[in-house]
């Protein structure tokens, strides 16, 4: 066992208590149908997760991990896998919202485009959240799409993965016929809106929650722009975030500020 000095990213104890039994049992299921099944695992799941909450909050390339991680290759093949891995929960309603973010050079052209409101070049991010803000499902598509086009995919998704959801709110960018269309999957849709006249921010009842949900994932710099080659890819970037968010949550832990002086102590790690 070797020690390494613990970066501001990595999970605390008490959240890899509530994150270490999903892993677990994912290696576990996946191992059982393995040739070489009876041979120790070679890296250690707490380490692979805290090299990938090191990428979703500092933004660094995958080659650019530190060298005390396991190899970065080893490290995007576990967010690969994990990546396509399903989710489930049983909200009663949700709320949806969009938010068009730049792309970085890395970006093939035919994933993104213009979002003309905007005047963003990138791809568009459009969530789905329950009413506190914790994440349901999430889109990655060119910042061009529109909204209710995006919101319609949404709601079948949600609709199918979720059939307890009988409630939904938008913003205005949602059209009529969005609402139309919801109300055939057995779902109320309404759109809100700031009060007229109103100036400067105000948070609108039920829709503030999923703008609190974006601006918990800007606190992760990977997320302030766009670097994935795949959308598949963003919107696992973007669920990495949201665990990491909702087990700090449950474990009563302040999301970790980039000005923290506290010392850093060190954690034993295979090696």
């Amino acid at each position: 066992m070797t020690a390494r000095r613990l970066y501001p990213s990595d999970l605390s104890d008490a959240r890899w208590e509530l994150i270490e039994p999903v892993l677990a049992a994912w290696r576990f299921e996946r191992r059982s149908r393995a040739l070489d099944f009876g041979r120790p695992p070679e890296h250690d799941l707490r380490d692979i997760m805290d090299a990938i909450l090191y990428v979703d909050r500092t933004g660094v390339q995958w080659r650019y991990l530190p060298h005390d991680f396991p190899h970065w290759n080893t490290v995007y093949g576990y967010f690969t896998k994990w990546q396509q891995e399903g989710r489930d929960a049983e909200p009663s309603a949700c709320v949806i919202d969009a938010q068009s973010v730049k792309t970085s050079t890395s970006v093939h052209s035919s994933s993104q485009c213009i979002d003309a409101g905007k005047k963003i070049v990138g791809r568009k991010r459009s969530i789905v959240t329950d009413t506190i803000g914790l994440l349901i499902a999430v889109l990655v598509t060119a910042a061009s799409m529109q909204d209710s086009v995006a919101g319609t995919r949404l709601l079948n998704q949600v609709a199918a993965e979720h059939p307890g959801i009988r409630k939904v709110w938008v913003d205005g960018g949602y059209r009529q016929h969005l609402v139309e269309h919801a109300a055939t999957l057995g779902i109320d849709m309404e759109i809100t809106a700031r009060k007229p006249g109103t100036r400067g921010f105000t948070a609108i009842p039920k829709r503030w929650a999923v703008e609190r949900t974006y601006g918990w994932l800007m606190l992760h710099r990977r997320l302030a722009r766009d670097y994935e080659t795949l959308p598949a890819h963003s919107e696992a970037m973007i669920h990495v975030a949201m665990t990491d968010l909702m087990a700090r949550r449950l474990t009563g832990e302040n999301a970790i500020s980039w000005r923290d002086p506290t010392p850093q102590t060190k954690r034993l790690i295979p090696g």
